[in-house]
């Protein structure tokens, strides 16, 4: 298996998706407010969402092994909190966008346009990544990259409908 394929098949790779659409609607529903504050306001909400879903995990992991098994480890919590990083690093590359087309003289509006257009880009290239990983071929891996495209392209309509 190439580095590519294995980065794809990694467990953490939905939450890259996951956290990329957060990402996403976080970004179109921020309205006209600075990029470095809405970049921070993206940055806090993914940390939520993260913190919720490894708490989750955790307190799942802990019933799965029951009362008087071994308990959850320090290995174990390490494992569960590494394993959903990408939810938060999924947001560098668009809020990246987001603050150098501000830097460079892009509006606040037209920056967040900016950010926002390369989080559709970044899901296309993200679902078909995951539909080779996963051995789609044909139709099924252009279903699968066009279904994780939509899912940005349904966020630019809410933004839309917003403001």
């Amino acid at each position: 298996m190439d580095n590519a394929r294995m980065w794809v098949a990694a467990p953490w790779v939905p939450a890259g998706i996951y956290g990329t659409v957060i990402c996403a609607s976080t970004l179109a529903a921020s309205g006209d407010y600075p990029a470095g504050r809405v970049a921070a306001i993206v940055l806090v909400t993914l940390l939520v969402y993260w913190l919720a879903e490894r708490y989750a995990e955790l307190l799942g992991l802990a019933a799965r092994r029951g009362a008087g098994g071994p308990g959850v480890t320090r290995e174990d919590v390490l494992g569960v909190l590494t394993a959903g990083w990408a939810l938060i690093q999924a947001s560098t590359t668009p809020l990246l966008v987001l603050l150098l087309s501000r830097a460079c003289g892009a509006s606040n509006a037209a920056a967040l346009d900016a950010a926002l257009a390369y989080t559709v880009f970044l899901l296309i290239v993200l679902g078909w990544l995951a539909a080779r990983s996963a051995g789609l071929t044909g139709w099924p891996r252009r279903a699968a990259t066009a279904f994780a495209g939509v899912l940005g392209l349904v966020v630019v309509a809410l933004k839309a409908s917003l403001h």
